[in-house]
């Protein structure tokens, strides 16, 4: 256990002692990515500071708890944690990062293409007999009648409308970067990262339960994984095989019937690393031309098949910025710079902008 640095426990207020020892339990599983027993193990250990102001209250009875409450179940001499836990850690995650915004419970997704959605874009077209009152662009109506009139004598050609958006579904891979250059220098850039995924997967999941969102991580390989397995997700040391994420993510996508495409990756660092005849071929130093262009083609491949790729730098590496303006440029995406204080606020606004759009 050399590594772990828990800071001094400090008592929430109006938290009753089952609430705070799960809110501890919960933080040993997601941001040290502890396996549930183990978790329990630590939880007992530090139960000894807590015990003093709980007298009543023993770590039994907080085992006892959670079986009544259905956090747990027993497998043999092991804790078994059951789904009621890792939702409650995504629904932490989702108001960690967005339950300060201003989000709607109810969502539609948009694209360019007008019909008979429920909501409204920002494009406007002139007013037709029959188009609904509802639909009428006020302040653009009014500065219309002013411009064409010197005044507010309002005629029908001075009136536009808004054009609705038709809805469509879309389908969604967040690709997650575990390099070890995510833990690098004393930074955790990975526990931001798997909040953002839990708390995007919930906000899909609560808005358009239609929608698909499939998960992937990638170091030297690329793997798909499940969400119940983000939640103990951990860096490896791994170099950044940016060219196997995006070919997973592809051979996921380009089997989905949904129109609207996207690749969401989070990363810190350049590609360094292919798969070259069965051989991992690796470099560190710079940008490595053959990486670089096998990345460039990978990003195209995904252009081809109407696929958007939307890159979240979370370092500002001056040859990750290079690579990653080059990149979104071939390939027609769009690139962030981002801080870890507010990467869930621009993956949630590009999910919902990206929603606007079928690529073509």
């Amino acid at each position: 256990m050399i590594g772990f640095n828990f800071h001094k426990y400090i008592p929430i207020e109006n938290n009753s002692p089952f609430d705070v020892l799960l809110s501890i339990l919960k933080e040993l599983i997601f941001k040290y990515s502890l396996p549930f027993n183990e978790a329990m193990d630590w939880l007992k250990q530090i139960n000894e500071e807590i015990k003093s102001k709980n007298q009543n209250y023993t770590i039994d009875n907080f085992i006892s708890d959670l079986y009544d409450r259905n956090y747990i179940a027993k497998d043999k001499d092991l804790f078994e944690p059951t789904q009621k836990i890792n939702i409650e850690i995504r629904n932490d995650c989702f108001k960690d990062f967005f339950g300060k915004m201003k989000i709607s419970e109810k969502g539609q997704h948009h694209s360019k293409k007008t019909g008979n959605g429920s909501e409204y874009s920002m494009d406007f077209k002139n007013y037709e007999f029959g188009n609904s009152i509802e639909q009428i662009a006020l302040t653009e109506t009014l500065k219309n009648s002013l411009n064409n009139n010197n005044n507010f004598n309002l005629n029908e050609k001075d009136i536009v409308i808004y054009e609705k958006d038709k809805d469509v579904n879309a389908s969604t891979v967040l690709m997650i970067d575990i390099s070890h250059s995510m833990i690098l220098y004393g930074e955790d850039r990975i526990t931001p990262a798997k909040k953002v995924a839990l708390s995007l997967i919930e906000y899909i999941k609560r808005n358009y339960p239609r929608d698909t969102i499939d998960i992937i991580t990638f170091g030297n390989n690329a793997k798909k994984i499940e969400i119940k397995d983000l939640i103990n997700l951990k860096v490896g040391p791994y170099h950044t095989n940016t060219v196997a994420g995006l070919e997973l993510a592809r051979s996921i996508l380009i089997k989905k019937k949904t129109q609207n495409k996207n690749i969401f990756m989070i990363t810190d660092g350049k590609p360094t690393c292919i798969i070259e005849n069965g051989m991992y071929y690796k470099n560190s130093f710079g940008l490595d031309k053959k990486i670089y262009n096998r990345t460039l083609d990978m990003g195209i491949k995904c252009l081809k098949n109407n696929i958007k790729i939307s890159t979240f730098m979370i370092a500002d590496d001056p040859y990750l910025v290079e690579f990653v303006e080059e990149f979104s440029k071939i390939c027609k995406g769009v690139a962030y710079f981002s801080s870890l204080n507010n990467l869930g606020e621009m993956v949630l606004q590009d999910y919902r902008k990206n929603r606007k759009k079928v690529i073509k």
